[in-house]
């Protein structure tokens, strides 16, 4: 699939959207690409975009992170980079959207922005073996909800199943019934499977994105 301008990553909390946000950032660096990420997570402060800065700012690649840790405020203030990473259309940009529908609200404040330019892509990023989302239709409920609290539709679907570091070939393949079935219950296209570098070098024969970045990521509760 041809990048689109501006690709935005969300889904339930555990799914793998940052790690995976990051990947994606670095992999449009490496194609020349200007390259703009924005932290948009809301929901939770311990897995977050700015801990990859330093690789981030390696490739080139702008960093945009609200101002904000350990807090109970609901809608912290967004930095104004993060309305002129919508604006800015010399620029690729990278959205990661906080977990579920809390999350999805800070996104709405761009959403009438992005639907005008209408040159997006909304990627749910799902993962079988998480609590709340084992069963696709649990998934697609996770889809619905975010969709009304941002205003945006999602185009497509990332497969993220993992198990943490006891993930293995079979984990992301045992997977794929589930992730065929959430696409036939949303009519959205499969984008890629995403897998941890050495599982995906096992994977050849699926469309893989290895992820080599915050190993800490795969260790979610």
């Amino acid at each position: 699939m041809e990048p689109k301008r501006l690709t935005l990553f969300a889904g339930h909390y555990g799914s793998g959207k940052t790690n995976i946000a990051v990947n994606y950032a670095i992999r449009l660096s490496k194609e020349g690409k200007r390259v703009c990420i924005a932290d948009l997570d809301i929901v939770n402060p311990y897995f977050r975009t700015k801990d990859s800065e330093a690789e981030l700012e390696r490739h080139g690649i702008r960093l945009v992170s609200p101002q904000y840790a350990n807090t109970n405020v609901d809608l912290p203030a967004l930095p104004a980079e993060s309305y002129r990473l919508v604006q800015d259309r010399s620029t690729y940009g990278i959205m990661d959207i906080g977990g579920d529908d809390r999350g999805a609200y800070a996104l709405g404040r761009f959403a009438d922005a992005i639907k005008e330019e209408n040159d997006y892509c909304m990627a749910f990023v799902a993962n079988r073996y998480r609590p709340l989302t084992r069963t696709p239709e649990d998934a697609l409920g996770i889809m619905r909800e975010i969709e009304a609290a941002c205003g945006l539709s999602f185009t497509c679907i990332v497969n993220n199943s993992n198990l943490g570091k006891e993930t293995t070939a079979d984990t992301v393949l045992s997977s794929l019934p589930y992730i065929a079935e959430l696409c036939r219950l949303s009519g959205l296209p499969l984008w890629m499977h995403t897998a941890e570098a050495s599982v995906a070098e096992q994977l050849t024969e699926l469309p893989v994105m290895p992820l080599t970045l915050q190993k800490k990521y795969f260790d979610l509760p």
